[in-house]
């Protein structure tokens, strides 16, 4: 008995050692998402592996060097894997790098615009906390905005694009000499492309100008503010402005800058203007890995709270995921992001299904009917912004995401039609019936287990579909989404 002492001892010294040295490490795992398999919550496995296809092609063709996709359902991630090249290229001639750096799960991203979203979301625990309403006048708290065109902009019209400011600068903000805040003052004083609430226009300027809002308000710069506020109750220990050098084998490289004069940019933010503000600014600047986003997307699908840790309260999030661009059809929008956007959210695009896009090629979408996520994260950037664009490959991801839950049985193939029915995808009620009765024929032959009568039901339901389309009552694109889902749906009942 005792010779076996020291050997426990050891052991028990080993784990304690283990533990001092790796506490972020655990204290981080305890935070993530867990796996599971995609059968315990009703998403087919077949489509999402179809995506790596998808993904490999769309390296292939120099879309992007490399990928991660972090895919989740009712808080459970289904898959998360890696692709191709987190580093490759030592210019934008594609010089290949002596030893390229592989992508991994754990690869930090520069999330580009993404960043609005962290940006917004501090903007509504200020409202949280009553510093102000919605609709007040940015002027109220910046005395930059009291200019005669600028006075009534709201705080609303900025997170929804709505305010009137231009979408960048007018001049490159790391060509004007000055401090941080002497730039910022720059980019308040631009004059205004429309009046405000007249048009929707994308503006990075309307979010520079809320990280302004919040550094007034709290006192603190906008990264200090987030990662007090946001970063570090979330347990998100791979997100933050301006990643330290040692952290650079595990970021994702960007594009070579030589009108910047910055060569390779890797490890420090791709985007000029935030660049210039010191890595920090309300449009761009935040860095995060797939695990990490998908806390953050998952406590907005839980209504602002993630682990009993309340980020925002219910009505704010519910404001947030408001359309309050109702009067410019086609650009529905939240307070800070996306909403209905078909164009990257495919058939999982809902009137609130929201996400957001970043230009290093970025892009996470959330359905809250659904309860899921589905998270690409590209560097299409790397080593030139002269590239293809990513916007394929992220509704290909959004597209097998929900073929994958639409797919399950006939039951949540009846939730599509729904869907597609609120889009106005059918001629009329008699098509949206008949395709309703013929699922709900197949739902009961499912549920008595006769495999052989739901694949032929299954391929009646194509035969119906291709007549619908021959005869205009559906699209070719609708067609082509209910086509796909029975065909998986037959393959599951052949297996």
């Amino acid at each position: 008995m005792k010779k076996r002492i020291p050997a426990i001892l050891y052991v028990f010294t080993l784990i304690f050692a283990v533990l001092a040295l790796q506490p972020q490490a655990i204290e981080a795992e305890v935070w993530r998402l867990q796996p599971d398999n995609p059968e315990n919550v009703e998403m087919l496995q077949q489509p999402l592996k179809d995506l790596d296809r998808e993904i490999e092609a769309a390296i292939s063709e120099q879309v992007m060097p490399g990928a991660v996709v972090l895919i989740a359902r009712d808080g459970k991630v289904v898959k998360h894997d890696a692709y191709g090249y987190a580093a490759r290229y030592v210019d934008a001639d594609f010089t290949e790098m002596d030893e390229p750096i592989e992508m991994q799960v754990d690869t930090i991203f520069d999330m580009a615009s993404i960043s609005k979203l962290f940006t917004a979301v501090a903007i509504m625990q200020l409202w949280d906390q009553r510093m102000f309403d919605l609709e007040d006048a940015v002027s109220d708290y910046l005395p930059e905005y009291h200019t005669l065109e600028k006075e009534n902009i709201t705080i609303r019209q900025l997170l929804t694009h709505t305010s009137g400011e231009k979408p960048s600068p007018s001049k490159p903000l790391y060509e004007i000499d000055g401090t941080r805040t002497e730039r910022l003052d720059f980019v308040m004083a631009e004059p205004l492309l429309n009046e405000p609430g007249e048009e929707y226009v994308y503006s990075d300027i309307n979010y520079m100008t809320l990280g302004v809002l919040i550094e007034r308000i709290t006192g603190k710069r906008q990264d200090e503010y987030v990662e007090e506020n946001i970063i570090n109750p979330l347990g998100m220990t791979d997100t933050m402005y301006n990643p330290t050098m040692d952290l650079k084998p595990r970021i994702a490289a960007n594009e070579e800058q030589p009108w910047t004069g910055r060569g390779l940019v890797w490890g420090s933010v791709h985007d000029e203007k935030a660049w210039a503000l010191d890595g920090v600014a309300g449009h761009a600047g935040i860095f995060s890995s797939a695990a990490d986003l998908a806390i953050f997307l998952q406590m907005l699908l839980r209504e602002g709270s993630y682990r009993e840790i309340e980020i925002l309260s219910k009505e704010a999030f519910h404001l947030m995921n408001i359309n309050w661009n109702t009067s410019y059809p086609g650009q529905d929008h939240g307070l800070g992001w996306d909403l209905n956007q078909d164009w990257y959210m495919d058939i999982l695009a809902e009137e609130n299904t929201f996400g957001h896009t970043g230009y290093t090629g970025t892009s996470v979408v959330a359905s809250p009917n659904l309860d899921t996520m589905a998270i690409l994260l590209t560097n299409r950037v790397h080593p030139t912004r002269e590239t293809v664009s990513t916007n394929p490959i992220r509704k290909k991801t959004s597209l097998l995401t929900a073929s994958a839950i639409y797919a399950w049985d006939a039951k949540h193939m009846q939730m599509l039609i729904e869907s597609l029915n609120s889009k106005n995808a059918f001629k009329d009620e008699t098509v949206t019936r008949s395709l309703m009765l013929h699922l709900i024929a197949i739902e009961h032959y499912e549920n008595s287990g006769q495999a052989d009568k739901v694949r032929k039901h299954l391929n009646g339901f194509n035969s119906l579909i291709a007549y619908y389309m021959e005869n205009d009552a559906i699209s070719e694109e609708v067609y082509d989404t209910l086509l796909r889902m029975s065909n998986y749906l037959i393959d599951k009942w052949h297996s």
